[in-house]
């Protein structure tokens, strides 16, 4: 999931500039995308299941006409959540205004508050926890003098990972969790609008400068008068950026808490080579992720990288595809081996991650038949042992490869002749030159950052701690 959103104080065409930004986080989310243009506060909103250039055309922006402030929303869908009711943003009315909110992220205690809201007489049209936040934060602002000051309470009340952009008529206001779970960031464009987004790609994507990263718990207010920013919630725990951003979920060119994706991504590949060396002809990454990966691993053990694997650009990620099924169909028209690269040779795969294990048997069919002497996989994240509860679609621990078989059980599986993953104390180094003090890395050692959710199906042992590393 991700959220883009701009202010301006002058009418312009904010829906094009959204539009872009949208279509730079497309990675994050290919099920659904809306965005809500604010036009001296009368709303217009545009949603639907697709991804952003089938769902806005021309016609469709144009209708949508011009304002001064907007906010989009792309989203992947759970097997749950999937419908074009989910589609965010939510617009929403209330006896004090409108209000439009776009979600980047997952509360865990959701079901407690949406019980909570409509015993009290709420009424809920969607599976998403917006609309479970808008509900807590139109509670507050019947009792408050300003939204920020709803929000603020609100916050108070909301616990997970997540990352905001809330529009009322003259405001614009950007929220991260306490933790700094999911990654935000702002800056601004040359005409003076401020772009706020998920990842600092989508601000290069509109020619907006970046100026920092949204700090964990705090609650930035866009006005014409300014920015405000209000820290009430900031330093109150430990900061715990999810880690999987900087091996999976971010765009590479993007930057969180001051350190590129990219290097981190090669730095990864570098410690992998370092802990699961193998004699090699060649290193190839799996597209697209695992390629930066692939060329730390490379220049770290000397062998050659070299193009292996080619993708079908028209295919999204298979990793975020609600259904098994859905997963499978797509790997199989996805990548395509370049024969002169693979044949006759001993090949080190690097891929981000080994999450269900789906991808894994295909792409090694793929490079037999492509010649490969030896396949050797290498996974620059570690295993993937726990349930996500912050945003990633994982229902059950059956559905993760690692918690039933060895990694020589793996290989067999995947008809490989050997299988690695990065070590879990490496994976706290990614991002040493950047400025994030704490990470969470759940999935892989089970340190939750919160409570888990009560009333899942999916109980397990688990403990709550603040980030040591």
């Amino acid at each position: 999931m991700a959220v883009f959103g701009i202010f301006g104080t002058e009418t312009a065409n904010v829906a094009s500039s959204v539009y872009y930004g949208l279509y730079a986080l497309q990675h994050r989310g290919q099920a659904s995308c809306g965005i809500v243009v604010n036009d001296d506060g009368v709303f217009h909103v545009y949603k639907d299941s697709g991804l952003v250039n089938e769902v806005f055309t021309p016609n469709v922006l144009n209708a949508l006409g011009l304002g001064q402030i907007a906010i989009g929303n792309v989203r992947y869908g759970t097997v749950d959540t999937k419908d074009r009711i989910n589609a965010e943003p939510i617009v929403v009315n209330h006896n004090k205004g409108r209000m439009a909110i776009s979600l980047d992220g997952k509360l865990v205690n959701g079901a407690e508050l949406k019980r909570e809201m409509e015993l009290q007489g709420s009424i809920f049209h969607t599976g998403n926890d917006a609309e479970i936040i808008s509900a807590v934060i139109i509670k507050e602002r019947i009792q408050s003098s300003s939204i920020e000051e709803a929000v603020c309470k609100a916050v108070s009340r909301l616990k997970g990972a997540y990352s905001l952009l809330i529009m009322s008529p003259q405001k614009l206001i950007a929220v991260r969790d306490i933790q700094g779970m999911h990654p935000l960031c702002f800056g601004k464009r040359n005409d003076g609008e401020y772009v706020i987004a998920s990842e600092s790609c989508a601000l290069n994507s509109v020619s907006a400068n970046l100026i920092r990263d949204v700090k964990p718990g705090e609650i930035m207010v866009f006005t014409k008068d300014g920015i405000r920013s209000i820290e009430d919630h900031c330093g109150k725990v430990g900061e715990r950026l999810c880690v999987f951003e900087y091996l999976y979920t971010a765009r590479p060119d993007s930057v969180i808490a001051d350190c590129s994706v990219h290097l981190a991504r090669k730095r990864a590949g570098a410690m992998l080579a370092k802990a699961h060396p193998v004699e090699a002809d060649v290193v190839i990454g799996a597209p697209d992720s695992g390629i930066d990966a692939a060329i730390g691993y490379a220049e770290e053990s000397g062998i050659p990288y070299g193009l292996g694997l080619i993708k079908n650009k028209y295919i999204g990620r298979t990793f975020i595809d609600p259904g098994q099924n859905v997963r499978e169909d797509k790997v199989r028209i996805k990548l395509n081996p370049v024969r002169e690269t693979i044949e006759g040779k001993r090949v080190i795969l690097v891929d981000d991650s080994i999450v269900r294990g789906t991808t894994c048997t295909r792409v090694v069919k793929l490079l037999r038949d492509a010649g490969a002497k030896e396949i050797h996989i290498r996974s620059s994240a570690p295993e993937f042992l726990n349930i996500c509860y912050y945003g990633t679609d994982i229902g059950s621990k059956a559905e993760l490869i690692a918690c039933k078989y060895t990694t020589e059980e793996m290989a067999k599986i995947f008809g490989a002749d050997s299988v690695g993953f990065l070590p879990i104390q490496d994976v706290f180094k990614l991002a040493e030159s950047g400025k994030c003090k704490g990470y969470c890395a759940a999935c892989f050692n089970g340190d939750y950052p919160t409570e888990i959710p009560q009333d899942t199906d999916n109980k397990y042992d688990y403990k709550i701690s603040e980030n040591k590393n």
